[in-house]
């Protein structure tokens, strides 16, 4: 009896602690693959997290900065028990998101599943592919044409409400007036309804509820142990995430009913009023939303929580970056008086003898020297500083062997900082970006907007809108900043931003 007992327990040891050894011989054959690459060293359980510890949230891009450096074009790192590889070389980056064969997302894309579902940003595979070929006409020129009298409005009301804080001898935090302008913008383009955000601000509980759900994200996104749904799901955010969720969602479903009653009720080519009191036929006032329920007319491809999902996607990405670009923008040519004059002469030789007239498509097309401030601005703060991709097949990359499934990560800013491409890469030269400077630059040099078969299918819209609302600040004011570029702190989070706003001096020019 005691042998068969002895028997009974042995097998009962075997079965609780099998997993453990079948985990440990496969973490063991992973790290004989990943740990050829170079990078810090890893320790079981944390990986290579555990310089993060300690640290504040706004140290955290300094630690990644430096790691980077340690450990140029390549390295790999251990997320807890996932290995991650990460690249800063333009050459490895072509590899992996050139084709169409890595356009997976990496994991992290996950925490935004419950929002934005399966949009554009976050979807795979076929349905990844029909989407995109169904929402790429929405962002045809002449729809962006008709874009830009939102641009001109909004960029004119935001002008409006930073006047007060002109010539006071004080500083402005210039970040939530970018912020709110942005997010006037996506609303109105993208849903083609009017949230007033620079007027009514955290008053309007759909604004409120956006902000929140971007907050929450990184709170999840900076704290390893709410990776883990388990932990998620019984987390002290948990109530205050799904209110702010209902919220959004529930508002947008509520405008894809009224947009999609009166695009079925066929006056919408004419006299059909939207949801807000917008006319809803009228070219220039047509909506990404309702171009989208339009071109899904034909095939019936998308339902209505898809629908929602796309529009969810574009708000997400819509506002935070712009804001981010906008703002980094700003800030340098406060920094750089000489460059912020050559912008101002060239604006007021499209806008002659003090003109306020809105800016129209051609004068936007025309600011080619601020737009190449805008890309240099990108490339020394990108707004995505890092983006993910799995990899589906096995790849070589600097001759190092890197099995499919592996996440990769993508490091842009480091990217743009290739002394092969970008001399003294510090340094803010616009005409970094003049053609003759980039006719023989790599492809996958200069990534702001990523690149390849997934890149940002709304770069121009950001480019239009950036334009025409930084055009409208210095037509009005002339910019001081406050702080230096070593005195600027960067936030790195799923957005590059600047720790505590932008603080500029406003000086009127008339």
């Amino acid at each position: 009896m005691s042998e068969l007992n002895t028997i009974v327990h042995g097998m009962l040891v075997f079965l609780v602690f099998a997993p453990f050894l079948h985990w440990l011989m496969k973490r063991w054959q992973l790290s004989k693959i990943y740990d050829v690459i170079p990078g810090p060293k890893a320790y079981p359980l944390i990986g290579t997290m555990y310089t993060f510890f300690g640290k504040k949230t706004h140290e955290i891009f300094y630690v990644i900065d430096e790691r980077t450096r340690a450990y140029p074009d390549i390295h790999r790192i251990w997320t807890g028990m996932v290995p991650e590889v990460r690249i800063s070389k333009a050459e490895y980056v072509e590899q992996v998101i050139s084709s169409s064969k890595h356009i997976e997302k990496s994991t992290m894309y996950r925490f935004l599943h419950d929002w934005l579902g399966e949009g554009l940003l976050t979807s795979k595979g076929e349905r990844w592919f029909q989407h995109r070929k169904l929402i790429t006409p929405t962002f045809h020129f002449n729809i962006l044409d008709g874009f830009c009298d939102v641009f001109a409005e909004n960029s004119q009301e935001l002008v409006g409400y930073l006047q007060p804080h002109a010539d006071t001898g004080k500083p402005v935090n210039l970040y939530p007036f970018i912020t709110k302008v942005a997010l006037d913008i996506i609303c109105e383009t993208a849903m083609g309804v009017k949230v007033n955000a620079q007027s009514e601000g955290e008053d309007n509980a759909y604004v409120s509820a956006v902000y929140e759900l971007s907050s929450l994200f990184l709170e999840r996104l900076i704290r390893p142990w709410l990776h883990v749904d388990f932990f998620w799901k019984r987390s002290q955010f948990t109530k205050q995430y799904k209110h702010a969720l209902d919220t959004v969602q529930n508002y947008t479903r509520k405008v894809i009913r009224e947009r999609k009653a009166a695009l079925e009720s066929k006056q919408s080519s004419d006299n059909t009023a939207s949801g807000d009191g917008e006319t809803f036929g009228r070219k220039k006032r047509l909506a990404f939303l309702d171009l989208l329920l339009q071109g899904n007319q034909a095939n019936n491809l998308l339902t209505d929580e898809d629908v929602r999902e796309e529009v969810d996607t574009f708000m997400f990405e819509g506002h935070d970056t712009t804001t981010a670009g906008m703002s980094w923008a700003l800030f340098l040519l406060a920094l750089h008086p000489d460059i912020q004059d050559r912008v101002y002469e060239e604006i007021e030789s499209i806008f002659p003898n003090g003109s306020d007239r809105p800016a129209t498509m051609q004068d936007l097309n025309e600011m080619k020297l601020l737009e190449r401030c805008i890309k240099e601005t990108l490339r020394l703060y990108p707004s995505v500083s890092f983006f993910g991709r799995t990899l589906s097949d096995d790849v070589q990359l600097g001759g190092y062997h890197v099995p499919a499934k592996t996440i990769i990560g993508i490091h842009a800013y480091h990217v743009h900082r290739d002394e092969r491409f970008y001399p003294d890469p510090e340094k803010y030269d616009p005409d970094r970006f003049l053609q003759e400077n980039t006719e023989n630059r790599h492809p996958y040099a200069y990534i702001p907007f990523s690149a390849g078969p997934r890149n940002c299918i709304g770069q121009k819209f950001a480019l239009l809108e950036e334009k025409s609302i930084l055009s409208s600040i210095l037509r009005r004011f002339r910019l001081r900043s406050v702080r230096t570029r070593e005195q600027q702190t960067i936030m790195h989070e799923l957005i590059t931003r600047p720790k505590d706003g932008i603080l500029l001096y406003l000086e009127s020019r008339k």
